[in-house]
């Protein structure tokens, strides 16, 4: 295993973790001078279309690194999904030493904007990125193993479809709320002609749907079980000289 290649990912997620933490850190001195909380302050229609590209260039940069660290398509996964889980646990581990804030892993969070807003209890995105530094560091191990990684169809299905339960999770109590108030204008902020958040000037989260989360989690995690049980049984069974 290459260690100067993992020292490095790890220490650019890490710095991707501050950078993005100290935006912020701005916009939350900017729009939340007395402390961050629901429901959501409209962001003008120009910083909210930023925000929103903003935050595609995070995923854009974290596959960027993924895929110019590695050679094969489980590695590169491995390599994106790790960056992220390190960048995502960095970012609130950041927040709480300048902002002193989540005040508890329960804290609500507004955590992602695309395609819509998603929110959730801080604990919930912390399950989820050591969920990933699991699978990513079960692909590593293997491959710098020597072992062949390549995900089968049976895995991708199960991280396919744990990852849209989980996001479905996230995004449960948004629509939620918009299907309740009958809501029928809802900003778009690639218009860059509508402030963000004007829809949920009234919205304050009440209800994350825990089923949907644990139940996501539950199908990820059988898909890493399955992914580390048959790579380990291809080899007991090349030791044990079966076919």
């Amino acid at each position: 295993m290459k260690i100067k290649t993992y020292f490095w990912l790890t220490t650019f997620s890490m710095a991707m973790g501050f950078m993005e933490s100290a935006v912020v850190i701005y916009l939350r001195q900017l729009y939340y001078p007395d402390g961050f909380q629901f429901p959501l302050v409209p962001l003008e229609a120009g910083i909210g279309l930023v925000e929103f590209l903003r935050e595609a260039a995070t995923i854009i940069m974290l596959l960027g690194i993924g895929i110019l660290s590695a050679k094969t398509t489980a590695l590169r996964l491995a390599h994106f999904i790790f960056c992220f889980a390190v960048w995502d646990l960095c970012y609130y581990f950041f927040l709480w030493i300048f902002l002193d804030w989540p005040a508890s892993l329960f804290t609500w969070d507004i955590l992602f904007l695309i395609p819509v807003p998603w929110v959730g209890p801080v604990i919930a995105p912390c399950i989820v990125s050591i969920t990933m530094i699991l699978l990513a560091l079960s692909i590593i191990h293997f491959q710098h193993s020597g072992i062949g990684t390549s995900l089968k169809t049976k895995e991708w299905s199960l991280f396919s479809a744990g990852s849209f339960v989980i996001i479905l999770s996230f995004i449960w109590d948004y629509y939620r709320y918009i299907t309740e108030v009958k809501l029928h204008d809802i900003s778009n902020p690639l218009t860059g002609q509508q402030n963000l958040f004007t829809e949920l000037k009234d919205y304050v989260p009440a209800d994350f749907n825990w089923f949907l989360f644990v139940t996501g989690e539950s199908i990820l995690l059988l898909g890493i079980s399955s992914f580390i049980y048959r790579i380990t049984k291809g080899i007991t069974n090349t030791q044990t000289g079966k076919q």
